[in-house]
């Protein structure tokens, strides 16, 4: 694993984590949509954790019109980060 491969993975845990303490967070204050933050690191999460994999997977199944407008969402996202990424790096080194 090269050090890019291990820094882009370590940013990955630490936005997934951070976004889950913020949907914590989240739950008992008003101003924070709580739900929100704790999908999006779950989403996060789920790359490199089963269990986060696996309550994604649980969420989806039971509340299936959201799922959808998720997988939108996640599609979205992914389009927009390649670009950002594929902006960032050098040719020849991916």
């Amino acid at each position: 694993m090269t050090m890019q491969t291990k820094g882009k993975k370590l940013v990955l845990l630490l936005l997934g984590w951070g976004f889950v303490a913020l949907g914590v967070v989240g739950l008992f204050l008003p101003v924070l949509q709580g739900v929100l933050f704790l999908l999006i690191g779950l989403f996060l999460l789920s790359s490199e954790y089963v269990w986060a994999h696996r309550l994604l997977e649980k969420i989806r199944n039971r509340f299936p019109a959201a799922a959808l407008r998720c997988e939108e969402a996640s599609r979205k996202a992914h389009n927009w980060l390649g670009k950002v990424f594929r902006r960032g790096s050098r040719p020849g080194t991916e």
